[in-house]
């Protein structure tokens, strides 16, 4: 039953960092010259994780997986938000 209650809880942390991570870069970063670099979804994924483990260590439910989930969605949002910005799509897939 608990294991339930934290892969929910990573599958909703990882939807809601994706959502607001791509929607970040695709605002806000579209002009910063450094996000546009091959390396940088892999460090923004890196710094994520590195700072969510010690985080996830004292919340209940959740656990190293969760923070690698984090940084890896994390990091899957800045290249989907850059690979948008290339493109030209500015527009918002949000309600």
């Amino acid at each position: 039953m608990f294991s339930l209650i934290g892969i929910g809880i990573s599958i909703a942390v990882a939807v809601i960092a994706y959502v607001q991570t791509r929607d970040f870069v695709r605002r806000r970063l579209r002009y910063v010259d450094k996000v546009q670099s091959p390396g940088a979804p892999w460090i923004a994924g890196a710094a994520v994780a590195l700072i969510g483990i010690p985080v996830a260590a004292f919340l209940p439910f959740v656990g190293l997986g969760t923070a690698l989930i984090l940084g890896t969605s994390v990091g899957t949002a800045v290249a989907h938000g850059v690979r948008d910005i290339k493109r030209g799509g500015s527009e918002l897939y949000l309600p």
